[in-house]
């Protein structure tokens, strides 16, 4: 998928949702009123990327370093991650095909047994492949794959293509590398997330809360992205730019 065709089909989408905290605070409301909002704002979301065919929506749900937020609320958190899995579930093959990539171990075993049935329920579903990332540190992910590698692949057949297949053996989902990411909340940093898989992502940042961002919000991110020239290293037009290359020593001549 490249930008400047305006289409979405095959497009990859991944999303920091940040902002739910300072949502709240502003409305002077509790923090947890952001993460439920924050919640509505993902049904949303994931409504106008199945309208637009995107392939692959990657959503940063809980990362490994919100676990230390504190108790109350984290649990509102876990809570409202749990209930949209269940959700989903009850969707079944209708609703995006569901994966969960990151930690398992960590977390109550209500969200675990939520994300089981989310992914067995719509597993045979044929559309949007939507993945949630839970207790999820990318630099986590590429040391486990690390140790992985190191113990059951030889040498000679270890490629990227192997590399990317074990940064996360919970979900064999072989979602492809990351066209698009996108922030909300106006921070502008990749916050230890997919950063193998956005190794030539376009990046695009914006002030909206996640709270308050929707469908308009993701056209303009999308129509931004496909106003983008991805040349992934290398030229477009490589006798163009050889003349532009020699332009500076004419005028030096």
């Amino acid at each position: 998928m490249t930008g400047g065709n305006g289409t979405t089909a095959g497009l990859h989408v991944a999303v920091i949702m940040d902002g739910n905290g300072r949502w709240a605070v502003r409305r002077g409301q509790p923090r947890i009123a952001g993460h439920r909002a924050g919640a509505q704002a993902v049904r949303r979301v994931v409504a106008a990327a199945r309208e637009r065919g995107i392939t692959t929506l990657t959503l940063f749900a809980v990362s490994s370093d919100n676990l230390h937020r504190p108790g109350g609320e984290l649990h509102v958190i876990l809570d409202e991650v749990r209930d949209y899995l269940l959700e989903l579930a009850g969707e079944g093959a209708g609703g995006p095909r569901v994966h969960v990539i990151g930690r398992r171990d960590r977390v109550p075993p209500a969200v675990v047994d939520a994300v089981g049935a989310a992914e067995r329920a719509t597993a045979p579903a044929t559309g949007m492949q939507l993945r949630l990332a839970i207790d999820y540190s990318a630099r986590d992910a590429l040391l486990r794959a690390v140790r992985a590698a190191a113990v059951h692949t030889p040498p000679n057949d270890f490629t990227r293509d192997t590399f990317a297949r074990l940064l996360d053996p919970c979900a064999l989902s072989g979602a492809p590398d990351v066209d698009l990411l996108i922030r909300t909340g106006g921070e502008q940093r990749l916050s230890d997330f997919l950063l193998w898989e956005c190794a030539y992502a376009e990046l695009w940042f914006t002030d909206v809360l996640w709270p308050d961002f929707g469908a308009r919000d993701l056209a303009l991110a999308l129509e931004a992205y496909a106003r983008r020239d991805r040349r992934f290293g290398r030229v477009r037009d490589p006798v163009s730019t050889r003349d532009a290359r020699a332009e500076p020593a004419r005028r030096l001549a």
